[in-house]
């Protein structure tokens, strides 16, 4: 039997004697027609057919749910109604069409009550097209809360999935699937509610209409095709590794390096390739180990899933075990990291704050009850203590300690790249040198540089636990320190245009991809020139007072930590700030070898985006090789456009725990990591946009190192979806004192930033949406 749509109100009659998976309300339909004509009697006929209920009046225009668009929120709907003022309400709502044809309705239907769950489901992910099962749902009585964008949990699911779940979310997958059966048609929209009558739950299906999608979908076969893929590629890594801790792994896109935060979840292959070559293939578990962890080399920390990155978490975990550690402490403990993480997957942003002991501190006891309460034994942690303190003395001494040769190597990165500038050699040459030199001299000492900093804010961190500092002194230390946010600031109010530009030119937005112009090759998108920067850093000194200094002293001499309190505080200063100093300086590499990459395509007659899709090791094993540089690019790049086809239509979870995990998955509310301890109420301004940013909350999916120009806009707070709490915007917007929420998550982040106006209080960690 066929089914054609027709409106709102028609076709859940139509439904009403076909569907067995949900009930539909009974209603009743008012054509304009008939209302003009009949009105005492359409009335008379609701109260008969629907007596002594509060009412909802619905709009079922004829422009409504059409397969050109759905028309969804256009119109009035009208709840709680009276029956004794159900014909004003059908007024009103005919009156919010504007201009009205003869075929229009209005629907008139009782009001559901003892609503538990309320949402819609979509055959299709609305954004990659792909087919997977999409629910939106909010908790409570309030059915109208995910339809206005208000809230909700979000779960996805490919169709016809080999791993079925099981309760209420099974019910809504049977709801969708039976309804693409009796509708023929494969892409739809529908709401649904589940009530609480008595000792059971009943589903009831109060809207449908065809699903308008921006390009044609593809077939369940395709995703699965995808999705077997990474399954087997998964099930295959699970197991245990004769050179790593841990029995099984998880993959993330959050923890130690997070892919998510630098380079985005689905990048083009040229930046996930640059990624992958200057950090995470090699250089990452080279520096980690010369700090004094596990020896990790040969590990590369990234997998790619159809181009997606993930951090292979137990990789990750393994490169924290200190290099002291015997086989069997270090394997109770991946275990325990691993335990942790998949019960909490909310910290998989923190790991190293929340989950992982990577360094000493002063709050270490502490710490160490959390293994004691899981089963460690005292002698255990014990052990684990010694070889924290021994590995993070070897860290932050100031006459010997490993972060001193690593600001040594950034000094060095300087004077090879002039040099290198000076030589007439081939863009190929050029473009090998700075990466090259970009990871020896850049990435190198940044890795280290970055541990040396999260030690420090680490133990930061502890001094307030112990109650030697305030959060308000912690902040005030991070607002003193000179870093290149707070340089870029100042220069950009005294500098001229042509200076800062020398200084600052090479930063692009997006380190990483090509496509995004450098702040000298585009200075007006990024700076009004014509006007000052009105937020200047003032940098006020930070100073502990004596009882602070001799209570420093003290912790020092307890934890036997071979320091100073002066030589200490030294230390945390000199780390963060060479850490903002190191990214300044690698990224000039970096995006000097995007540049040169992208004068080498255009000499073979490719375009910046295309050279997107090209893979940059294909690239550097042409140098020194007589070749078809124009064949091997072109293949490349036609290889990377076809690779990326499929990364874009894939939907995966931030953290896989399992197999099953890949098939479906629930999308839920983040923790953000909140900076400094302020409140700010301010409207809401989303990049990019164009529009003016000065007092104004910014967000912003991920931010890197060339974002650094937001903070010259005078901004008045920052929210991003991804990003740690010890990321680069974190540090930025702590050193400049700008109250941020960092790391929001996907629902969060989409709630706030399609918000008019937000308050935040950064102190209680809340965002309220105003408008």
């Amino acid at each position: 039997m066929s089914f054609n749509f027709l409106s709102k109100a028609r076709t859940l009659q139509a439904l009403a004697e076909r569907v067995t998976t949900a009930r539909i309300l009974p209603l009743i339909v008012v054509r304009n027609e008939s209302w003009k004509h009949d009105r005492d009697a359409i009335i008379q006929q609701i109260s008969g057919y629907l007596p002594g209920e509060l009412l909802i009046v619905r709009s079922s225009s004829t422009t409504e749910d059409q397969f050109s668009g759905s028309g969804a929120g256009a119109f009035l709907t009208k709840q709680n109604v009276r029956p004794s003022d159900v014909g004003s309400a059908i007024d009103d709502v005919f009156a919010s069409y504007g201009e009205i044809v003869p075929n229009d309705e209005v629907l008139v239907q009782p009001m559901l009550g003892s609503i538990i769950k309320s949402g819609v489901v979509f055959s299709h992910e609305p954004n990659t097209c792909a087919p997977y099962r999409t629910i939106n749902w909010h908790e409570g009585s309030d059915a109208s809360l995910v339809t206005s964008g208000r809230g909700g949990e979000l779960w996805l699911q490919a169709a016809a999935t080999p791993y079925p779940t099981e309760g209420w979310i099974q019910e809504i997958l049977n709801l969708i699937e039976e309804l693409i059966e009796i509708t023929s048609h494969d892409s739809l929209d529908c709401e649904f509610a589940i009530t609480q009558e008595e000792t059971k739950q009943v589903l009831w299906l109060l809207q449908l209409r065809p699903l308008v999608l921006t390009r044609v979908p593809e077939s369940t076969q395709d995703l699965h095709r995808r999705l077997r893929v990474v399954d087997d590629f998964i099930s295959g890594v699970t197991r245990p590794h004769p050179f790593l801790y841990g029995s099984k792994t998880i993959f993330g896109i959050m923890p130690d390096w997070n892919p998510a935060e630098i380079v985005g979840v689905r990048p083009r292959p040229l930046a996930l390739s640059l990624y992958r070559e200057l950090v995470t293939d090699s250089v990452w578990a080279y520096q980690r180990h010369n700090y004094g962890y596990k020896n990790l080399r040969s590990f590369p920390l990234m997998a790619q899933f159809w181009g997606q990155p993930y951090v292979d978490v137990r990789v990750s975990f393994n490169s924290f075990v200190p290099a002291d550690i015997d086989a069997e402490l270090g394997e109770k403990l991946v275990e325990y990291y691993l335990r942790c993480l998949e019960d909490n997957p909310n910290l998989h942003d923190k790991v190293e704050f929340e989950v992982v002991l990577s360094c000493y501190s002063f709050d270490i006891d502490k710490r160490l009850k959390n293994l004691q309460i899981n089963g460690f034994k005292d002698d255990e942690c014990e052990r684990l203590k010694y070889a924290l303190r021994k590995l993070t003395n070897g860290i932050i001494n100031n006459k010997h300690g490993r972060w001193l040769d690593d600001e040594a190597r950034v000094t060095q990165l300087e004077k090879r790249r002039a040099l290198l500038f000076q030589n007439a050699g081939s863009k190929l040459e050029h473009i090998h040198w700075l990466l090259e030199d970009g990871k020896r001299y850049g990435t190198l000492p940044f890795a280290g540089l970055a541990r040396a900093a999260f030690i420090a804010v680490q133990m930061l961190n502890s001094l307030v636990t112990r109650g030697v500092l305030s959060d308000q002194d912690r902040s005030a230390f991070m607002s003193s320190l000179r870093t290149v946010s707070s340089d870029l600031i100042y220069d950009r109010h005294n500098l001229d245009k042509p200076d800062f530009l020398q200084k600052y030119g090479h930063l692009r937005p997006g380190t990483y991809d090509i496509r995004s112009p450098r702040y000298d090759d585009a200075p007006d998108l990024y700076f009004d020139w014509s006007e000052s920067p009105t937020q200047v850093v003032d940098h006020v000194p930070f100073s502990m007072n004596s009882r602070q200094i001799e209570a420093l002293g003290d912790l020092l001499r307890e934890h036997e930590l071979e320091s100073t309190p002066q030589e200490f505080l030294f230390f945390c200063r000199r780390a963060i700030e060479l850490r903002e100093m190191s990214k300044f300086e690698f990224t000039k590499n970096l995006s000097g070898a995007l540049s040169h990459l992208e004068h080498f395509g255009k000499d073979l007659g490719f375009s910046k985006d295309e050279m997107s899709f090209c893979d940059v090791k294909l690239i550097l094993q042409t140098y020194g090789s007589a070749s078809d540089y124009r064949k091997i690019v072109g293949d490349s790049i036609e290889a990377g456009m076809k690779h990326f086809e499929q990364t874009s239509r894939l939907c995966l979870p931030s953290l896989i725990c399992t197999p099953a995990d890949i098939w479906g998955f629930r999308i839920s509310a983040a923790e953000p990591n909140f900076i400094t301890q302020k409140v700010v109420a301010a409207p809401v301004t989303e990049i990019p946009t164009g529009k003016p940013l000065q007092n104004t909350i910014v967000a912003i999916p991920s931010a890197d190192p060339g974002y650094d120009w937001l903070f010259a806009q005078g901004i008045s707070g920052l929210i991003t979806e991804w990003g740690g709490a010890n990321s680069h915007m974190a540090i930025r917007a702590g050193e400049l004192g700008i109250p941020a929420a960092i790391g929001a998550g996907e629902l969060l982040y989409r709630r706030w930033s399609r918000a008019q106006r937000l308050r935040m209080n950064c102190e209680t960690r809340t965002v309220e949406v105003i408008s």
